[in-house]
């Protein structure tokens, strides 16, 4: 397969850096999962880095080299997470169990298939446009959708970071949204971020960015950039980017490669 890719993280504003982030791939196969753990006295980073181990260790054990069905892996894994999430040692006067949003997509035969848990999100762009965008699990998105707020008002509304989806947390909280397959062409670029990396741009300004320049160069700058738009008030920010084609660095292995970026 041949593909260009970067991951990048910055703890941001807050005392702990929860967000987590990794890929995985083999000779046929590409895993890509980012994960924002919620909670600071709940150890959200326990719960973000539970989920990104749980996609990799799985990945290097269904991929061979091929994951045989790619849909039914993302729902599984991401399940699995949410059920290792919940057997963590609990304090019941403390509330609920850590919770973490997370996003997938794994890449195999030229597709993508996808799944996400939570406002961090998936975007696809292709020739100047966002193809394809995950739809937020958070009380503003249901404004938005019922017509109460706009996307411009959700974007600085004090509620925005409030999900209504996340593994852990409550146990019947949980549920996957996945997306249908479709092929990738060259060019293609695919996003994973936590809301701390897309919150501050609007869909044009990430298209633009990714227009031309090499994937780790954008990612850099858009972190960079986020940190400055938040002015001292910024969330962790997280992300990890792709670029699909023939132009791109081929990745040949004989074994399952894992890259999980180490977060302090």
């Amino acid at each position: 397969m041949n593909f260009s890719i970067h991951q990048a993280s910055h703890i941001g504003n807050r005392r702990f850096n929860q967000d987590r982030v990794a890929y995985a791939y083999t000779n046929d196969a590409l895993l890509m999962v980012l994960a924002d753990g919620m909670g600071g006295h709940l150890h959200g980073e326990k719960a973000a880095g539970v989920t990104i181990e749980t996609f990799v260790e799985s990945f290097g054990r269904f991929a061979q080299p091929r994951i045989a069905d790619p849909d039914e892996f993302i729902r599984a894994t991401m399940r699995y997470a949410h059920e290792r999430i919940m057997k963590f040692p609990h304090d019941p006067d403390m509330g609920s169990f850590p919770g973490t949003t997370c996003v997938a997509a794994l890449v195999q035969d030229g597709k993508i298939y996808w799944g996400h848990a939570g406002d961090s999100r998936l975007y696809v762009l292709r020739d100047g446009a966002v193809l394809v965008r995950t739809i937020d699990h958070s009380v503003v998105q249901q404004w938005i959708e019922s017509g109460k707020l706009t996307a411009d008002e959700a974007r600085v509304h004090p509620q925005r970071n409030h999900i209504t989806n996340c593994l852990g947390g409550i146990d019947d909280l949980f549920y996957m949204t996945s997306g249908e397959p479709f092929e990738l062409r060259s060019g293609d670029v695919l996003l994973l971020g936590s809301d701390g990396l897309w919150g501050p741009f609007t869909d044009p300004e990430l298209v633009d960015a990714f227009a031309s320049r090499p994937i780790a160069k954008v990612l850099k700058d858009l972190v960079a950039s986020a940190l400055k738009r938040e002015d001292g008030h910024s969330d962790n920010v997280t992300g990890i980017a792709m670029r699909w084609g023939d132009n791109e660095t081929a990745h040949n292995t004989a074994e399952p490669v894992c890259h999980i970026l180490e977060i302090s």
